[in-house]
């Protein structure tokens, strides 16, 4: 302790108000940043649950939903309470993001107190933490909610932890022949905050690892050597936190399975997996004490040169074999250095998910182990040799003003999506997913040759990418070079039969392009993987329809209108199918009068289309004063939309119920 016990508790509160202040001054650009095209639209600005707002239907969702690839119930909930909040506003999405970062800096700064007494070496690792440029992602990407309320969560089950086990230190282990003794309350306060976690992102499924090492230091509930009696005890204590990680890592998989995440598992050889493992341990380490570099996505490599791979592994060999011969002097150094090794386990990539070879946002409390035994180092360094004070203290002041100026470079690069993978080209040239995003970010801006140039990039660097290759098939189609866009279009579809963006595009593309048939079996295999897509199933219903399947036409209409009851298109030709069709059987004018009527009522702005059909629904039904107002209506506003083609049909309708005539028998 650098205090004495009179001034710790000011001291605290000054440090906990320091760390509050500078944190959230630091971060404040962020809030008037947008958000970017890679994940925030999954998550937040094209996902329809979301954007609702906090509902109970949205809730269920949450729970039942592996969108995204993953199962986090709690962080979709967060989103939406967002949206509730603030609707699409990106600063009221980012403040909470950076509300939960300052709350896990003092959360992660009284813990390391708590369980150490030291206040100095618990606030140096606070500091890091919280300004250091590897967080960054974590904290000003609106999608990675998951690791800032994770982490949370994280930090309140090693709290609640701490306090259990400092209670039981001492006590039941020596005191009960059994070794049973009911829990006390923040045993059970841990797991429910670690379930919480589990809720937030899987990757907190370390956590029964991390309360070992903890137990060990700076609990001390071991005792070295350490008895074989003890040691199961503990284990037995861990067994409940144990089975939770169990269940969620095997619900996890199953998810990420299912939505095709770990595609590159099978693709990529588990040699070639391990190897980049090893290459990425190392890199982490670099960029935590040299954050330099840093990108939003890193490319995977194929092959590694070996002296690479062998440099990572004597690296990571000598700094574990320091940390066993260090056990009994340094504790911290084993328990820092294993923390920051287990925690990365579920994302070092031996079983990979997606295509990057690491990410910054992994980083997040991996790094945590790291800082320990950096602060604990150092304070050692400075109580054993009092002279280095005049050297230790200005070295980490100028490494914290370091983090704090590449924090704020960093946090610049993520003001909108063209910064941000512009940056991340010129960090990796070879960036496929940069050229992608940042073709996407030109589109958007009108920009459309630089984007189509950037995705034909991507699809050059990166060939069996079936993203890259849709989004040029798409920016070839709306440049006119239909040739070209069914060709990639084509190829994107052949790599990711799985993706119903993909399949469900394509099939548009065929059905503008007058293949309705081949257009039904892209439908179709997008319907495989989604079932619950109601543009799927109205996009199928019109192929079907223009094939004259007109029964199997009104299954997918009514399966659209199922799922999304108020979408005004499938209503429409829903109604227009049920006055037109040939078969006397699917013909069902009140029906279709109702769909029709419907339609128009929740039609944006009144179109000509709505009225015909209700027109013709009209005739089907006998109205036929009511099918010639439909029609006038009709006529009149494609009139005033300049709509000469289908001013002059209405106009032909017009007259032909003028005299009677029922639409079926006259068209």
């Amino acid at each position: 302790m650098f205090t004495n016990r009179l001034t710790s508790k000011q001291l605290r509160t000054v440090i906990g108000v320091a760390l509050v202040l500078i944190t959230a001054a630091l971060y404040a650009p962020m809030l008037h940043h947008q958000f970017i095209n890679f994940d925030d639209d999954d998550y937040i600005t094209n996902n329809a649950r979301v954007k609702a707002g906090l509902t109970w239907s949205g809730v269920i969702w949450a729970f039942r939903t592996g969108a995204a690839a993953n199962w986090h119930p709690l962080t979709w909930i967060s989103h939406m309470l967002d949206c509730q909040l603030y609707g699409l506003n990106p600063a009221g999405h980012h403040a909470t993001n950076l509300l939960f970062h300052v709350v896990n800096t003092l959360l992660l700064f009284f813990w390391l107190n708590q369980i150490t007494g030291a206040v100095w070496r618990s606030a140096l690792v606070a500091a890091l933490f919280a300004w250091h440029p590897l967080h960054v992602e974590s904290v000003a990407w609106a999608a990675e909610r998951k690791d800032v309320l994770s982490t949370f969560f994280w930090l309140l089950s090693l709290m609640a932890y701490s306090r259990y086990a400092q209670k039981r230190l001492g006590t039941d282990l020596a005191a009960h022949p059994s070794g049973f003794r009911l829990p006390e309350p923040n045993y059970f306060l841990a797991l429910f905050w670690f379930a919480c976690g589990l809720m937030s992102k899987p990757m907190v499924v370390t956590l029964p690892f991390v309360l070992l090492l903890l137990d060990f230091w700076p609990l001390n509930r071991f005792q070295i050597p350490v008895s074989t009696r003890r040691m199961v005890r503990l284990l037995i204590e861990k067994i409940p936190f144990l089975v939770l990680a169990a269940a969620t890592s095997i619900v996890t998989y199953f998810v990420q399975t299912s939505g095709r995440a770990l595609w590159t598992a099978v693709a990529t050889p588990f040699s070639t997996r391990l190897a980049n493992a090893l290459w990425a341990y190392e890199r982490y380490v670099s960029k935590t004490f040299l954050p330099s570099d840093l990108s939003i996505f890193y490319p995977y490599r194929a092959s590694l040169p070996a002296g690479v791979v062998m440099s990572a592994v004597l690296f990571l060999v000598l700094w574990s074999g320091l940390s066993f011969w260090r056990i009994r002097q340094n504790p911290y150094l084993f328990v820092g250095w294993f923390w920051f090794l287990g925690t990365l386990i579920p994302t070092i990539g031996l079983v990979q998910v997606g295509s990057q070879s690491m990410a910054d946002r992994y980083m997040y409390i991996p790094g945590i182990g790291l800082f320990v035994v950096v602060a604990w180092g150092l304070g050692d360094l400075v109580e054993r040799y009092a002279h280095w004070r005049r050297l230790v203290i200005p070295a980490v002041g100028a490494a914290l003003a370091a983090c704090l100026v590449g924090t704020e470079i960093q946090l610049g690069y993520w003001q909108n999506s063209i910064q941000l993978f512009r940056h991340a080209l010129a960090v990796s040239p070879d960036n496929f997913v940069a050229y992608n995003c940042l073709g996407e970010a030109f589109a958007e801006q009108g920009m459309k040759q630089e984007a189509l140039t950037l995705c034909a990039e991507a699809v050059q660097i990166a060939p069996n990418n079936p993203v890259a290759q849709y989004n040029l098939g798409m920016f070839l189609a709306q440049s006119g070079r239909t040739d070209e866009a069914r060709q990639h279009l084509d190829a994107a579809a052949r790599l990711a039969p799985f993706n119903s963006e993909i399949q469900y595009n394509l099939g548009t593309f065929l059905m503008l392009h007058g293949e309705p048939e081949a257009a039904a079996s892209h439908f179709t295999a997008a319907l495989r993987e989604r079932p619950d897509f109601p543009e799927a199933h109205f996009r199928l219903a019109q192929a079907l329809s223009q094939q004259h399947k007109s029964r199997e036409a009104v299954v997918q209409y009514g399966e659209a209108l199922r799922l999304k009851p108020d979408y005004p298109d499938a209503l429409n030709e829903f109604a227009w199918l049920l006055s037109t069709s040939p078969d006397p059987e699917i013909r069902d004018g009140k029906k279709a009068v109702q769909l029709a009527q419907h339609a128009c009522e929740l039609a944006a702005r009144p179109a000509p289309v709505f009225f015909t059909t209700l027109s013709a629904a009209d005739a089907e039904a006998g109205r036929f004063s009511d099918a010639i107002a439909a029609a006038q209506k009709a006529r009149d506003l494609a009139v005033a939309a300049g709509q000469k083609d289908i001013a002059v049909q209405d106009e032909q309708l017009l007259r032909l119920y003028q005299g009677g005539n029922p639409f079926r028998e006259a068209h």
